[in-house]
């Protein structure tokens, strides 16, 4: 039984909501697909939780981001969630954090955070069996959209297993799953979301930067 995690995003009671599903069910097994970093500010808590973890975790472009200095070109909303993060991060975790790889491949199992022809930055929202033609592997996951999804074509099967911190798809609950065997099975894990919220406005941020978590979404831009 192998648990796939990704986009946690510094949101720590999602994180460990998640790991106290998974030690229920007697998983031990745990990789993540990257996005340790950004938008929430528990970014030391949720990196110290992993490392303790151990296993396989791969970079995502918020982590790219924290590791190098450089701002997210989309959005400034990340932008600032990731220059308090540099305030708070040590440097131990900084490079911790540059040195994850940025794939994973094996006979079966093929892991990226975005998609396969870009691992860090590429949006994965329509998956057809043609864009994984003349891919080695049986089962691919990626993350980076957000979204839980789950496609599968004759041999081959494809899960994006949703953001454990900050879900996109009208769920609010933390998002992953879980690789038994042959079969691969999306969970959803309730959380305490109260417990972000305050900690982000300890941390000086207004409350649209953690409205979103309560309804699903990402944070909306600001208004005026």
């Amino acid at each position: 039984m192998l648990a796939i995690l990704s986009d946690i995003h510094g949101n720590y009671p999602a994180l460990v909501a998640v790991l106290a599903d998974l030690d229920r069910r007697g998983c031990r097994r745990v990789v993540s697909l990257g996005d340790i970093a950004g938008y929430y500010c528990m970014v030391n808590e949720c990196i110290g939780a992993l490392r303790e973890l151990g296993g396989l975790h791969l970079k995502g472009n918020h982590d790219h981001y924290l590791a190098t200095g450089a701002p997210c070109p989309r959005s400034r909303s990340a932008s600032r969630c990731l220059a308090f993060q540099r305030t708070i991060v040590s440097e131990a975790d900084l490079q911790w954090l540059a040195g994850l790889p940025e794939r994973y491949q094996d006979a079966s199992l093929s892991l990226v955070h975005g998609g396969w022809r870009d691992p860090i930055d590429e949006y994965l929202e329509r998956p057809s069996p043609e864009y994984f033609e003349g891919l080695p592997g049986r089962f691919f996951f990626s993350g980076h959209t957000h979204v839980q999804t789950l496609a599968g074509w004759q041999k081959r099967t494809y899960c994006n297993p949703g953001s454990v911190g900050q879900p996109r798809d009208g769920d609010p609950r933390a998002a992953y799953a879980i690789l038994d065997g042959g079969t691969v099975n999306l969970v959803r894990v309730q959380y305490d979301i109260d417990a972000v919220a305050h900690a982000m406005r300890r941390c000086g941020f207004e409350r649209r930067y953690y409205r979103n978590l309560y309804l699903g979404e990402k944070i909306r831009a600001a208004s005026g």
